[in-house]
């Protein structure tokens, strides 16, 4: 059944990050201009991942099953953020040049995801003094 609830995920994950992408097409016009909406949806997949996380825990003040957990860390998340976009955007970038663009994309992505993942935990914190995010091994994995 895990398998099942990480495949819905992945596909509302992967519709979400659509979506957002083509909202925020206007914002990079053309395949070496920064992408905004790459590193926005990074930032928010990593804020969810780090509240959500943290906020349902079994020992949490939300507790959530397995599946519940999974279909949102591993499926929603695993599916929405982009990775894979991120690198082949930063590629494109370097091949066309714009090695300033591809050092700010690289340094961006990574500061404010990492950033985000800790938002998401101290946000939920304030609702449960845990400190951890992840209960499996699973859970950790996003694709």
């Amino acid at each position: 059944m895990p398998y099942l609830w990480v495949t819905i995920g992945s596909a509302l994950g992967g519709l979400l990050r659509y979506t957002i992408s083509r909202w925020t097409m206007h914002l990079s016009p053309t395949s070496i201009s920064f992408p905004y909406g790459t590193v926005l949806i990074n930032v928010l997949g990593s804020f969810v991942i780090g509240y959500f996380g943290t906020l349902t825990l079994q020992t949490g003040k939300h507790p959530a099953s397995d599946n519940l957990r999974l279909f949102v860390m591993v499926g929603i998340c695993g599916g929405f953020t982009t990775f894979s976009s991120f690198s082949l955007q930063t590629f494109e970038m370097l091949r066309g040049g714009a090695w300033g663009r591809a050092l700010a994309n690289v340094a961006v992505s990574v500061v404010l995801c990492v950033m985000a993942v800790a938002a998401g935990h101290r946000v939920a914190q304030i609702q449960t003094p845990l400190a951890a995010i992840v209960e499996t091994a699973e859970e950790e994995y996003t694709g």
